[in-house]
């Protein structure tokens, strides 16, 4: 199974929809896809139709037994979404009080890592949704994954966000065998403006490196496809936005296989 997280210390960049948008292409190839949803707003979880306040199971229970996680746990809190390739793992608001627990506990940092072995032969792939504030559930994403997404927003105040989260990165990367490699994704681009061209240039100068070369665009039809619980490909296949998630996907999965490789 690959495992790859998406996170960016910022709020409002694109995250969930990226998540769902290259889950939902990886299930039209016939994947086996499971994302994770570590985020107390839930957003992914209601993206599917599910109430995070309501759920009486989610992921915090992955959190409730000192870092273990019990044998098929983790399957036990799947839920059906709308493409029968995708299973959900989902959210709830009380994940929010996790962070107050963990200081008298140890071993929270791979929880998810741990449930994500139980599903190890059932899945292709797992996409984990990672909350904006470095805390338990953001290192337990980056933790658990062999690739991290960064969509940044292409505008000023984004950039800030992405200087957090690559320093984050620098210090996750000092406690694991090998550097975690990691993709920044330009989403939300919008050519009309002054500063997305000004942002991208700026990203192009300072992120090269890992920087995808190209954007996903602002598009009205990734919202029609939230309000109807689809994935983005399901709900209009050729919009830009799409096409965009599209490219990136091929263009991640040629640099796993390079990785692997090398």
């Amino acid at each position: 199974m690959k495992i790859w997280a998406v996170a960016n210390q910022k709020g409002g960049v694109g995250k969930t929809t990226t998540a769902v948008a290259l889950a939902g292409l990886l299930a039209d190839m016939g994947r086996r896809v499971v994302i994770v949803d570590l985020d107390p707003h839930g957003s992914m979880t209601s993206y599917f139709g599910y109430d995070p306040d309501r759920l009486e199971r989610s992921a915090f229970e992955l959190f409730r037994q000192q870092g273990a996680v019990p044998q098929g746990l983790a399957a036990e809190l799947l839920l059906d979404t709308s493409h029968e390739h995708i299973s959900l793992l989902p959210s709830s608001t009380v994940l929010a009080t996790l962070e107050r627990q963990a200081p008298g506990q140890s071993g929270l940092g791979l929880v998810v890592g741990r449930a994500l072995t139980q599903l190890w032969k059932r899945f292709d792939h797992a996409l984990i949704d990672s909350p904006p504030l470095l805390g338990v559930l953001m290192v337990n994403a980056l933790a658990a994954s062999q690739q991290l997404i960064v969509p940044v927003q292409t505008e000023f105040l984004a950039l800030k966000g992405l200087e957090r989260m690559t320093n984050t990165l620098a210090m996750i990367n000092r406690s694991r065998r090998q550097p975690l490699p990691h993709t920044i994704v330009p989403t939300l681009f919008d050519r009309r403006t002054q500063a997305s061209t000004d942002t991208l240039k700026v990203l192009h100068a300072h992120y090269a490196e890992h920087l995808w070369p190209a954007f996903v665009p602002v598009d009205t039809r990734l919202r029609g496809a939230s309000r109807a619980g689809l994935t983005p490909s399901r709900y209009d296949s050729g919009s830009r936005a799409v096409l965009a998630y599209r490219a990136l996907l091929k263009y991640l999965l040629a640099a796993q296989t390079t990785c692997e490789v090398a």
